[in-house]
């Protein structure tokens, strides 16, 4: 449910996609999921090592809905992330044709890592076909020299696509661009980049081929996080009613 317009393995390879709502009106559910990468953006949250995840969503009739979801993470044997909790509220909904879906996200991380930080989003699709927009709200991160990390001044867009092709698989695709000091500081880079995807997901079974455009010499591609080759992405998920 939670961070995904496609398939449950879009959920494990571009989280902080989409935050979609159930799909029934008025109701509460639950989700678990695990992944052999928790892939956030096309980067490795996990030093490509495995992740349990889980959430609890409830949708209104209205079209509102909120959640929480949490994650295993981590980006160095001797850092201080463990966890990722995430809490969000958002309205979804569809006129004419086209769906909408507005909210906001808070990303909360281990106390003495001191980056959490929230977006607003905004996404509108199309058919098989959305584009999102996330946007830097605050943080509780200090800025360096010459970094601005106020509203607005981090952001990711992103084009998604999905769509059936053969006995209940369905195909899905992205693309997306994180940009902004903000982007530049929690993800450890040197400047911009782009990240994409290509997933097959059946009966909550899901697989990706996810990538970048990044060089070797970024900080954030070398070592353990091998951000810049291409990843393999295994998932499997659960959603049931509470």
């Amino acid at each position: 449910m939670r961070k995904s317009l496609l398939a449950p393995v879009v959920a494990s390879l571009i989280a902080a996609g989409l935050v979609a709502a159930p799909s029934h009106a008025d109701e509460l559910t639950a989700n678990v999921s695990v992944t052999n990468n928790y892939i956030w953006r096309g980067l490795t949250q996990t030093t490509n090592e495995a992740a349990v995840q889980g959430g609890i969503d409830y949708a209104h009739e209205s079209g509102f809905y909120a959640g929480t979801w949490a994650s295993n993470v981590q980006y160095g044997a001797d850092d201080v992330y463990s966890y990722e909790h995430d809490l969000y509220a958002g309205f979804a909904g569809e006129a004419e044709g086209f769906t909408y879906d507005v909210g906001y996200l808070y990303y909360n991380y281990d106390a003495e890592a001191e980056f959490d930080f929230g977006e607003i989003y905004g996404t509108v699709g199309y058919d098989a076909l959305s584009l999102s927009l996330y946007v830097l709200a605050n943080t509780e991160a200090d800025e360096a020299p010459g970094q601005d990390f106020g509203f607005g001044k981090a952001t990711y867009v992103s084009l998604d696509y999905a769509m059936p092709i053969m006995n209940g698989t369905e195909l899905g695709l992205h693309v997306g661009h994180h940009q902004g000091d903000f982007a530049e500081a929690f993800n450890g880079l040197t400047d911009s980049y782009v990240d994409w995807a290509v997933s097959l997901s059946k009966d909550g079974f899901g697989f990706a081929i996810t990538g970048t455009d990044m060089d070797s010499d970024e900080p954030a591609a070398g070592g353990a996080y091998d951000n810049d080759e291409i990843k393999f992405v295994v998932s499997y998920a659960i959603d049931f009613q509470l």
